[in-house]
This record gives C-alpha cells, structure tokens and sequence, in this order.
C-alpha cells in the first residue's frame, strides 16, 4: 500500500475519499488548516495523520512545498490548487519522488463550448479568473508529464454535491430557499427560457475516480478526465423534477434574465450568471472507458440526497412528501 498525501482532505471530495484510502489499507495523510468540521464522521480518521497548515501563508513564505516533499508521499492528490506558481513550485520539489499526482481541476476550463456534450478532446475555452487559472495550472501539469515524465492525473468535477452543504439549485445559484418555496407549492421564477444546464457530480462519486486513477495508474497518468454523473440537467428539468420530488405539480414562471435578477440578491444573481453563461454538459465516458468509473449518482439522485440533509437540519422547509 501507499503513503498517500491528500492537500485539502477535510472539505467535500476528502469526506469520503479519505476513508476509502484507509479502507483499501493506504497511509493516509490530511493536509489542512483545520478549520472545519468533517462534513462525514467516519471511525477511519482515527487512523488518519492530519497536518494543519494555511497554505496560502505556507506559500508566501516558501515553505509549503518543500513541507510536502518532507512528507515522503508515494502519492499526491491536491484538492485546492487554485493558482500556477504554487502547483510549479509544488511539482519541482515533488520531482523524482512521487509515483503519482492527481490534480483537482474544473468543469468550468471548457467555457463556451459549440457542441454537447464536451469531451476531454475539447480545446479549453476559459472565462473568468478562476477558470483561466485552472486552465493554466492542467496545460502546464500535462506539458510536465509529456516533456518530463511527471506522473501527473487533471480531473475535472462538476458540480460538486452531497450532504452537508448546498446544491447549486435549478437557479442557477446557491439560494436554498427554492426549495423551501417548491416544497410548499409556491411558484418559482427560472431564467429565460430553462434551458441552460448543469452537471452535477457526487463527492462520493468523485472519490471513487480518484481510487480508479490511483488503482489504474498507467491507464491515468497524463490524461485529463471528466468527473460527472451520467447525464446534465436543464433548469427547467431540475425544478419540475424537485418539484414533483416534493409531491407537488410545478408552478414556474419564466423571465428574461435582466428582469429574473431584479428579483434576486445580487450574489444571487452574479452566481446564476456564471453557471448558466457556461451551462456545461459533459461526458464522461473517457472515464468509463480507460477507468471503469462509473457514477452511483444521477444529477437528481445526488442533488436530493444533499437536499434531503438540508431538510433535517432545518434548513428546507418541508412536509412530509
């Protein structure tokens, strides 16, 4: 087995990746500030070493990357790369010592895209800091790993939704009263016409790639994937879904967006707009194909179960469906 470093674990995707690592009899490392509580309690972070630090400051000081390397991990998976030169610098200290580096990537390279549902063969096509960084951060992990060798893995979430913490809701944007509103019957207004998508994906879902790449490193390393569940969802879809999940008929009104936002917090509105400007769609059957992977989740599956948690714990007002 492995001594697995994973920077980042405690958030969505480490709730249940890191289990499964000691599960399967991996050493397991945590790599984090320490700030939050596990969104999944499991008997098997008892087993778990936790390093706390704040990579950011690690960074500016120099440290963190040599601190990793001190680490001695066979195996690397970084959750919460957000920028070029930490990934350079991180990568330089980890040459020649490493097996293999999984990389968190994003949906959101692809921007615009002319045809659906996008595969990996895509050229990227960013907007926006954060996608422009991600973007920049995986071409240069892959020029490493064709130039150079460096074992390094880019996946790609949707998404990402489980209990503990909001879905993106079928406007676009993180306003959980939504569902409170459906739940009770009440009519809901949806952008334009409810046609944009999104694709969600499972962090249950997302850990068992991440455990396929790792088991099946030569079919891996040096190729970018797709993480979502089988199929995207359009607005539309979504709410007369959660709708009916609630057990009632749909009741939605349709607006032009500029005047759909007047009707939202400005927040609101703003993360409706990046999610329905880039309206992904994905596939990912290079994953099904090279990796096994293979969803346990639909997009309506995952998105229910989180809201389900959010029901119990006061947070969507429901009766009984």
């Amino acid at each position: 087995m492995s001594r697995i470093i994973v920077i980042g674990g405690s958030g969505h995707i480490g709730a249940y990746l890191i289990p499964a690592l000691v599960e399967q009899g991996h050493d397991v490392v945590n790599v984090s500030r320490g700030q939050s509580g596990k969104y999944r309690p499991h008997a098997a972070w008892q087993s778990v070493e936790q390093v706390t630090l704040d990579r950011t400051a690690e960074e500016r000081s120099g440290t963190f990357a040599s601190r990793m390397a001190g680490l001695r991990p066979d195996i690397v998976v970084d959750l919460i790369s957000f920028d070029l030169p930490g990934t350079q610098s991180l990568v330089h200290a980890l040459r020649g010592k490493v097996e293999h580096f999984l990389h968190c990537g994003t949906i959101w390279v692809y921007g615009h895209q002319p045809a659906i549902p996008v595969d990996e063969g895509e050229p990227v096509n960013p907007f926006g800091e954060y996608g422009i960084n991600k973007a920049a951060i995986e071409t240069w992990l892959l020029h490493e790993s064709r130039r150079t060798g460096f074992p390094a893995t880019v996946f790609r979430p949707g998404h990402i939704v489980g209990p503990g913490w909001a879905p993106i809701g079928p406007c676009g944007n993180l306003d959980v009263e939504v569902f409170s509103r459906m739940a009770r019957g009440e009519e809901i207004s949806l952008p334009n016409c409810g046609l944009e998508t999104l694709h969600h994906v499972h962090a249950d879902d997302i850990a068992q790639f991440v455990m396929r790449a790792i088991a099946n490193r030569p079919a891996s390393v040096g190729e970018t994937f797709n993480v979502v569940a089988e199929k995207a969802l359009n607005l539309r879809g979504y709410a007369e879904a959660m709708f009916r999940w609630f057990g009632v008929e749909p009741r939605i009104r349709f607006q032009p967006f500029d005047e759909w936002k007047a009707g939202q917090t400005r927040e609101q509105a703003e993360q409706a707009w990046e999610h329905i400007a880039r309206s992904p769609c994905m596939s990912m059957e290079k994953a099904r194909r090279r990796l096994g992977y293979q969803p346990r989740y639909t997009s309506l599956a995952a998105i229910q179960e989180a809201v389900a948690a959010l029901i119990a714990a006061g947070a969507v007002q429901a009766g009984p469906r």
